[in-house]
């Protein structure tokens, strides 16, 4: 069967999962020609922008994929895409029913919701080889091919245009973070033929959708005052979600565990600033490219960072290698514990039982030490803990 060559590509959440696409996509286009319109949320929709195998992208309100709705909606839809296929990314129910109703060829990547659960309830003996065999990316290549690319081929791509990437500078001047006289961060040239000093730029994403999931506030605050001891620059970006988000829940009330830090560091003299809730998702994609390296949890910023080219130290808890969203790229670091519990659920939400030790094993000194490892270019291990990838 010939397959068409322009697709409706179905993944509507969530914000890590749909940037997981953008690699995929572009290698299929280059790989086979084809071109794509996506279908999202709204509010992830920029993470297409300037796409060069995205034509454009198509939203999806909670209204138009109500049952009722549904047909009516993806009539519009195919209207507007004569003999296009439908690449399903998402899996579940609801696009499985938009898959049924689109009137083109339907291709559906290989989710293993079974393994994956077979492999939580069994403690982790069943179906780890064939989970650890493939990531996220590589899965969804599966929905239109046999074997998959290497992992290489498929890291995200976030498109940043001279006028984005020279907001995101204007950000970091505007918070006093590039000083005239003092360069910070990437530099590649050279100013009368002598290299120019660099002060290493250092992103810090502290917030999470889970409790479970966050770094406690007091080991952000020690990693952010290492940083500023040593001689880094910092800065936060983020959602902070209000008041019981996440990491206040985790953190014993502290929703903006380094707002404070942020004022004490420039009265020592130190550089850092606090973005939180203050930028939009291309704006934070742009001061993540202007980093040298972005400390995060297991996080959709992670795969911003991954997508602008930024190396990232990953701190994993209640989620493993095995779900697939591990970042693959050459000077990413992961720092995990080895505790026999984990992971403990499918997406990091089940409340931990042994009071977050995966999280609060993994120690400041250790996250200092591997940042200062990728801003230092090498790549040995870090301590105990570290996962080079």
């Amino acid at each position: 069967m010939t397959l068409p060559k322009t697709w409706l590509v179905v993944r509507l959440s969530a914000l890590g999962d749909v940037v997981l696409t953008t690699g995929v996509l572009l290698w299929l286009h280059r790989t086979r020609g084809w071109r794509f319109v996506v279908l999202t949320r709204p509010q992830w929709a920029p993470v297409f922008r300037n796409h060069p195998a995205v034509d454009r992208v198509a939203t999806a309100d909670p209204r138009d994929l109500r049952p009722a709705a549904l047909p009516g909606f993806v009539r519009g839809l195919a209207a507007s895409l004569p003999d296009a296929g439908l690449l399903d990314l998402h899996g579940t129910l609801r696009s499985r029913l938009l898959g049924l109703l689109w009137p083109g060829p339907v291709r559906r990547y290989p989710k293993f919701s079974l393994e994956r659960r077979l492999f939580l309830r069994s403690g982790g003996r069943l179906f780890r080889e064939r989970l650890r065999a493939s990531n996220v990316t590589q899965r969804y290549s599966l929905a239109v091919q046999d074997a998959p690319p290497p992992r290489s081929a498929l890291l995200p791509r976030i498109l940043l245009d001279d006028a984005e990437r020279g907001r995101g500078v204007a950000l970091l001047r505007e918070a006093g973070l590039l000083p005239a006289e003092t360069p910070i961060g990437r530099q590649d040239g050279v100013t009368d033929g002598t290299p120019v000093p660099a002060r290493p730029l250092v992103a810090l994403h502290p917030y999470s959708t889970h409790p479970d999931k966050a770094w406690l506030p007091g080991a952000w605050r020690e990693l952010a005052g290492r940083l500023s001891a040593a001689g880094y620059a910092w800065f936060v970006v983020g959602r902070s979600g209000g008041k019981g988000n996440a990491v206040a829940e985790a953190g014993g009330g502290d929703a903006t565990p380094l707002s404070g830090l942020v004022e004490q560091a420039r009265l020592a003299g130190g550089l850092a600033a606090d973005f939180t809730d203050r930028t939009d998702l291309r704006e934070t994609c742009a001061l993540l490219a202007a980093a040298d390296v972005l400390v995060t949890g297991d996080s959709g910023p992670m795969h911003l960072a991954a997508g602008v080219d930024t190396p990232v130290v990953a701190l994993f808890g209640p989620t493993t290698r095995e779900w697939g969203f591990y970042p693959e790229g050459p000077r990413d670091v992961v720092l995990e514990t080895g505790d026999a519990c984990r992971p403990c659920s499918l997406h990091g939400s089940r409340r931990c039982a042994h009071s977050g030790r995966c999280m609060t094993g993994i120690a400041p000194d250790a996250v200092f030490a591997a940042v200062r490892r990728v801003t230092d270019g090498g790549m040995a291990e870090a301590g105990a803990d570290v996962k080079n990838r």
